[in-house]
Parts: structure tokens; sequence; C-alpha cells
């Protein structure tokens, strides 16, 4: 019997896969004998790929699956950039092979990147290569033999954000990266579709068996090639447990009877319907600057309820939580790129853009249970501005305006609860960037990950922003990825949270630990 090999690897979305290795990478012709490229071609290489993503985030943009279009569209202005054509095509002129040119460009260029300080923009140099080497198989003629009928596990030295999406209805049930890392586009958008996958894998998993079967186990982080019978079936059914979804809009209760509230965090209508299926109640987070991430102006009306109409239309009489535009970290658009100013304060110093967002959130949400979320705030005085323009376009729509919260992200925010709760109507609070803040780590840092929040520092600031809320007689939810977190969530439980807010695919596994979880015992 064939010993089991194991590849490890960090994981960047959560889960078990089962299926044959399937290595997307194109094989190089054998013989190597090619007729060299002309310039010509290199340009058309480029520009098919620029084409082939620019068709596909349409087609994702129709289904509504925002996130996943605008991170489409950013492959697609890539391989239009000058910065890696021009070069590539030189080379040919100077008798470079085609292929071995673009390659070697698109290495170049993310090597530039891969050195930068910023962490979330290093992670761009992936999204560089996968441009690159999608033009060479185009040029060259090469390409993958298509998947197994039956479920596989996609190998690649860097995975394709369109990979997933292409592949994720074909049998997908997991993906391994050589590069890339959990702020990778593929890794977003592997736990948006609620697929494990590990990046920054051993090297040595490109010579895994094609056709061989194997598991994906995110929870030890490693590829599991030619598994024995045994860890097969425990597997399956550890896999299967996982996925069981609960009837939508149930409600949850811990072992002991406390009633929990448990919404999805979602950036498209796609990930919407994942959450609703799964058991949420409603929408605890609707981050709404994804899709305008490579935005040339400050969003329109029109723009907004473009984006909005789609996921809200599926809230009927359910929570909708709406978030400001936060244009911060990796997620800064062109137009604000040389401006000192990002995220809440840049939307307050252009007051015409904050009406914009705030008239079509009311406009879109007014068959909701609606509820605006400010990001990042520091001051009473942002609550007041927020809310005086929101009153204005509640106004104008002739509705009444919504409920106001903030997200309570930044330390000294936290520490102040008690000065902001006769202020707003609700907290949320966004472990993610807390416990960044409060432990002194970057968010992009590898270090950093949900589990941090179970930290007694941070949980001291939590359990004060809970006494605050409890004080004001306003609620309180928790909504970053902590509160999926099997070592936080009942930490946070014990705290008195009592609405979460998780990951649209991790929904059926909170509601399992909280209704497993007894409160009085904490």
């Amino acid at each position: 019997m064939t010993a089991p090999s194991r590849y490890p690897g960090q994981p960047v979305s959560e889960g078990i896969g089962l299926g044959e290795i399937y290595h997307g990478d194109p094989h190089e012709p054998k013989n190597g004998h090619r007729r060299p490229a002309t310039e010509d071609e290199v340009r058309a290489a480029f520009a098919a790929v620029a084409r082939d993503r620019a068709a596909l985030a349409g087609q994702l943009r129709a289904r509504g699956q925002d996130q996943q279009a605008e991170i489409v569209d950013i492959a697609a202005l890539i391989a239009a950039d000058s910065a890696l054509i021009t070069p590539a095509v030189e080379a040919v002129r100077a008798g470079a092979d085609g292929a071995t040119a673009i390659r070697q460009v698109g290495e170049a260029q993310a090597a530039l990147l891969a050195a930068l300080p910023d962490p979330d923009l290093a992670q761009r140099a992936g999204d560089v290569r996968q441009v690159a080497q999608a033009a060479a198989d185009y040029l060259g003629g090469t390409s993958a033999a298509p998947p197994p009928a039956a479920t596989f596990i996609l190998v690649r030295r860097e995975v394709d954000p369109a990979d997933l999406i292409r592949l994720a209805e074909t049998g997908l049930a997991g993906a391994v990266s050589v590069g890339g890392g959990a702020s990778s586009h593929a890794a977003i958008i592997a736990r948006g579709l609620g697929l494990p996958m590990l990046a920054g894998a051993d090297p040595r998993v490109l010579g895994a068996a094609g056709g061989h079967r194997a598991i994906l186990d995110t929870s030890k982080g490693e590829l599991i090639v030619d598994p024995a019978e045994p860890e097969l079936a425990a597997a399956d059914a550890a896999r299967t447990t996982a996925a069981a979804p609960s009837p939508a809009g149930a409600e949850v209760r811990t072992a002991d009877g406390q009633p929990v509230t448990l919404l999805c965090n979602v950036a498209s209508g796609a990930e919407t319907r994942l959450g609703l299926s799964g058991g949420a109640a409603g929408v605890g987070l609707l981050r709404t600057e994804i899709a305008f991430t490579t935005a040339a102006g400050w969003p329109t009306i029109s723009d907004h309820l473009a984006q909005l109409t789609p996921i809200l239309s599926l809230l009927e009489d359910r929570p909708a939580v709406v978030r400001l535009l936060d244009f911060s970290g990796d997620k800064v658009p062109p137009f604000l790129k040389d401006h000192n100013r990002h995220g809440l304060t840049a939307l307050l110093d252009a007051p015409n853009a904050l009406a914009a967002q705030l008239t079509a959130i009311v406009r879109a949400g007014r068959a909701t249970r609606l509820s605006v979320l400010v990001p990042m705030v520091r001051s009473l005085d942002e609550v007041a501005a927020v809310r005086a323009a929101l009153a204005e376009a509640a106004a104008i729509a002739g509705l009444a305006p919504p409920q106001l919260g903030i997200m309570v992200e930044v330390a000294a925010t936290a520490a102040n609860a008690a000065a902001f709760a006769p202020a707003v109507d609700f907290f949320s609070i966004g472990t993610n960037d807390l416990a960044s803040e409060v432990l002194g780590l970057d968010r992009a840092d590898p270090g950093t990950r949900p589990a941090l929040a179970a930290d007694p520092r941070v949980l001291r600031l939590i359990d004060e922003v809970v006494r605050a809320a409890a004080a004001s007689g306003i609620s309180v939810s928790v909504c970053g990825d902590a509160a999926a977190d099997p070592l936080v969530l009942p930490l946070l439980l014990g705290l008195g949270i009592r609405t979460l807010s998780v990951g649209a695919a991790r929904v059926p596994q909170v509601a399992r630990q909280i209704a497993g979880t007894k409160v009085a015992r904490l």
C-alpha cells in the first residue's frame, strides 16, 4: 500500500476538501521547437487575456457576484498595462522567445511589488504572475489538461482567481497554491465561495501524482495524497458534518437556551444567498467599497444603487446592516492614491459623496430592517456628521432614518465606549482591526489571525464595550472574523454578546458551535 504524502501550507480559506489531484499549470510542448513570436502576437496575447478577464467579470456581475467581478477586473487592467506589455515586446524585438519574455517580465514586475513594505500591495505580485502566465500560455498555445469529471483539488504554482470562479461549479473541492497568501485575491475568492485553500504550500506539491485521491484539510494545514482508507473516511465524515446547512432563518440558541442572532458578512448577492441558505437571519455587515476599488472617482447614487439593489432585494423584512465606504488599507481606489486622507476621513471630506451613498442606501434598503454602520470611528464629531447627513437623505426620500451604529475597531474608541453609546443606536465590534491595534500588529502580518482576539487585553476592551452598550440600552454585535473562531466564540458569548455576523460560508458551522455551548459555564 502506498504511504500517504503530506504537503504543508498556510490555510487561507477553511474547510475540508476531498478529490483527485488536478495540476492546473500548463505543460511546455515536448519538442520545444516553436516559430518565434512576433511583436504583434505578444500584444495580441495580452489583449486576449484582458478581453477574457473583462468578459468573465461581466458574467459575474450579471449573476450578482460583484466582489468576484471586481477582482477579475483587476486582472484585466493588469493585462492591459504597458508596464508589462512594452518590456515583453522589446525583448521579442531583441530576439527573445515570446512566452519566455512574457514570463520573465511578469516575474520582474512581481518582484518589484513583492519587495514593497506594504504587505497588502506586496500580495498583488501574485496577480501579475497569474496574468503573465495566462498571456504566455495563450501565445504558446499551451494549456493544462481538462479537470477530471469527478471532484478534484486544484494544484498550481500560483492559483488564479479566475481558476476558482470557472471551476467552482465543475467539481472543484479545494485549491493549493505554492505562491500567494491570506490577502491574495485567490484567497479572497476561495473564502467567498466556501472553498478550502492552502497558500504558500511546499513546492514539492507540484510533483504530487495527478489523478490520485487526496484530502485537503485546512485545520491541519496540509494536503494529504494517497491517504489510508480510515483517514479518508474520517475526513469525509467531518466534511459532511461541516457542510450540513441549518434551516434558513432558523433561531439559534445555546445549549442552555440563550437566543443568539446569527447574521452574515457579505459584499455580493452570491454571498448573501449562501449565507441565507446556511441559516443566517440577515446581513450584519454589507461591505460597500469592494465594487469601487478601481473607480476613477467617488461613486454616484446610480453607481451605489446598481451595487446595493441586487443584494438588499434578497433581504426583505430581514436585518441589513450597510457599512459606509471604507477606502483604506489595500482598498484605496486610484483617485485617492495620492491623498493623505483615506477611509472615513476622506468620505467626510467629500460631503456630496457621503450624501450620494446614504441616499442610495435608504432607497435600496427601504424594504429591509435597515441599519447604517460607520467604519473606523474616532470621534463624536464624526458620528454627528453622519447622523445629520443620514437624517437629510432619509427626509428627501420620505422615509424615517434607519438606525445608525459605529464599528468599534479603534482601541481608543473601545476604551471610550461609554461616551459613544448615547450618540449611536448600536455598536458593531470589528475584532480584526481592534486586535491588531491592541497587540501592535499590522493587520496584513502573517501572524495575525482571528484567535488573537482571545488575548486578555482585547477581551477586556470588548467587555468594556458590552457594558457601555448595556448601560445605554443599545445593542452590540461582533462582525469580525473572531466571531467564527472556535476558541474566541465561546468567550464572546460569555461576555454577553448575543449577535454575531460571520462569513457567509461559516454560518452553519458557527450555528452548530453556538448550539453546543453552555453560556452558564463560561
